[in-house]
């Protein structure tokens, strides 16, 4: 059982075993987080599936499984279905200057029922597409690896308290005020960069993929390329949502501040355009669809530098107002 949840003070004084011994225990609770998530997820992983088929275009594709008279059909047998259909609309031509027989009516019940099973063979469209699954077991691991990225998802906000959790001893009581906020922005902006991926990204991009010289291809989506695609895509750019808690980051160890950045925007963009292009789905319309929020995000983190900037302006004036000329108590 672990010994040690709650944070450890920074006057706190440990040993190696102990700092071991506490690293033991927050593993044994992230562990025992990802596995509930996990066995959550897998037993919700039918619709996990289909919440990431959402961004495949509907397709035209062929009823395999219609049955006509008892037996399944192609587009061969629609063909011959409607040579019947003009076989028995002739003799209703070659009856028709006498009038309508009971013969006549029992070939216009049948050249309605083989017009009927013609239509129903032939495409369908808007169908939704599916992905294909090559292989016995695929369809059982590909679900598993669905459910290990999403408990991966669910399980990220305790996973990073508890990385807080175990490093706030070695930070400083002002180090600690700026590493809080950032710890608690930090999952909020990667969920945000993945919801901004489902919702806005993938439709586009797979969209633009599948119909790009469409006509010269049969589109046949493989269920652990696509989904990986999708993961992948989805974690880059939640990752990258992060950027303004990196650059806070970099202006609290002292090496940035919001001067540098105002100063070299033209560099970052650069920068960011390249980041975009080295993203999974690396297409016009993902690359542009990547790059429009990144540097929004990088206008953010000016001002959120600025404003810090500022502050610690007026905080340095205030401490020269009460200290003028920088002496202790000692002074003259």
């Amino acid at each position: 059982m672990p010994k040690r949840l709650a944070p450890i003070g920074h006057e706190d004084r440990l040993s190696v075993v102990d700092h071991l011994d506490e690293l033991r225990s927050r593993l044994i609770v992230c562990a025992a987080v990802l596995a509930v998530a996990f066995g959550f997820c897998f037993w919700q992983s039918a619709h996990l599936l289909h919440w990431l088929n959402r961004s495949l275009p509907p397709s035209t594709t062929t009823k395999q499984s219609n049955k006509i008279g008892g037996l399944a059909h192609d587009n061969v047998s629609t063909g011959k279905h409607l040579e019947r259909v003009g076989g028995d609309l002739n003799k209703l031509a070659q009856l028709s200057h006498s009038g309508l027989t009971p013969q006549g009516q029992s070939l216009l019940s049948a050249a309605a029922k083989e017009v009927t099973g013609a239509g129903e063979s032939l495409p369908q469209t808007n169908t939704k597409a599916l992905p294909i699954t090559i292989g016995v077991g695929e369809p059982f691991t590909v679900s598993l690896t669905v459910a290990f990225y999403f408990a991966l998802l669910i399980s990220l906000p305790v996973l990073l308290y508890q990385v807080y959790a175990f490093v706030i001893p070695a930070l400083k009581p002002q180090e600690r005020r700026v590493a809080m906020p950032i710890m608690t922005a930090a999952p909020i902006l990667f969920l945000g960069g993945a919801l901004f991926t489902y919702f806005v990204v993938l439709p586009a991009a797979v969209k633009f993929l599948q119909g790009y010289n469409g006509s010269q291809f049969q589109n046949l989506v493989q269920a652990k390329p696509f989904y990986t695609f999708e993961v992948l895509t989805m974690a880059a750019i939640g990752l990258a949502f992060e950027m303004p808690v990196f650059l806070l980051g970099l202006r609290a160890a002292g090496v940035i501040n919001g001067r540098t950045l105002t100063k070299h925007w033209r560099y970052a963009t650069v920068i960011i355009a390249v980041i975009a292009a080295a993203m999974p789905g690396s297409d016009p319309v993902t690359t542009g669809l990547e790059t429009a929020p990144l540097v929004i995000l990088f206008l953010v983190s000016i001002v959120l530098l600025r404003f810090a900037d500022r502050r610690d302006a007026r905080r340095a004036a205030a401490e020269l107002q009460r200290h003028p000329l920088g002496l202790g108590s000692d002074g003259d």
